[in-house]
């Protein structure tokens, strides 16, 4: 298992809202979720420009108000500031693809892509090897609010023992590679930047085959949807 390279373990104080969003009966109005204020947006505004990655934040789409009222998030929380505030984060690159509102880049959004997808957690992120990132909201584990890794090599479930706030600025630091070390090859960044956001590399042998390695096996773009339905299936077709 791939360790998160943090100095700390911390799931952040706003999580417990996020887990009463994803199990919440009674619907908040998009007024009460919009929180000029208090907003946790000029906090990630600071992240960003402190990353230690090529990074580019998307410009929010014109569904963002409808994506934050599907998800039940306040935008005092980083989640909900970077699902109304952009139309998604693409990191080093775009090896690794936060999801926002939408764009033409990265045209899922954080509610249709989680639409008969999730069940009791909240995909939040993926990278180009169809390794995908998700909050839990007690679907995957008592740890509710921690982030897990559904990792290609295992096609199992792992939780990285941090919330969404402390992963989001993890994100943004060169530890982000440590965590893939051994997963880029030679040339990655020319492949990654012809790659669509909605894409992700299907390599064969499998990565969690013996014979499966980055380094040998061939790569080829495949949509994410139908790599996120290989992966939860075991690999099987």
């Amino acid at each position: 298992m791939r360790a998160l390279q943090s100095p700390h373990r911390w799931i952040g104080k706003y999580t417990a809202a996020i887990e009463n969003s994803i199990h919440q009966q009674s619907m908040r109005k998009l007024e009460e979720l919009l929180d000029p204020q208090e907003s946790a947006w000029p906090l990630v505004q600071e992240w960003v420009e402190g990353c230690e990655l090529p990074i580019q934040v998307l410009p929010p789409s014109a569904v963002c108000d409808s994506v934050l009222a599907d998800l039940q998030v306040s935008t005092r929380s980083p989640l909900g500031a970077i699902a109304h505030g952009t139309g998604g984060i693409l990191i080093d690159g775009g090896w690794l693809r936060m999801l926002g509102s939408g764009h033409p880049k990265l045209s899922r959004n954080l509610s249709n892509w989680n639409h008969q997808r999730a069940n009791g957690f909240m995909l939040i992120a993926d990278d180009v090897l169809g390794g995908f990132f998700a909050i839990n909201g007690g679907g995957l584990g008592k740890d509710q609010g921690a982030i897990y890794y559904f990792a290609p090599d295992t096609l199992a479930w792992e939780s990285l023992e941090v919330g969404h706030s402390e992963f989001t600025q993890w994100a943004f630091t060169v530890r982000l590679r440590e965590f893939y070390r051994g997963f880029q090859w030679e040339g990655w960044q020319a492949d990654v930047a012809a790659l669509h956001g909605d894409s992700c590399f299907s390599l064969y042998p499998f990565l969690f085959t013996a014979q499966g390695s980055v380094q040998t096996s061939s790569r080829k773009p495949v949509s994410i949807a139908e790599q996120y339905a290989f992966h939860l299936a075991g690999g099987k077709p």
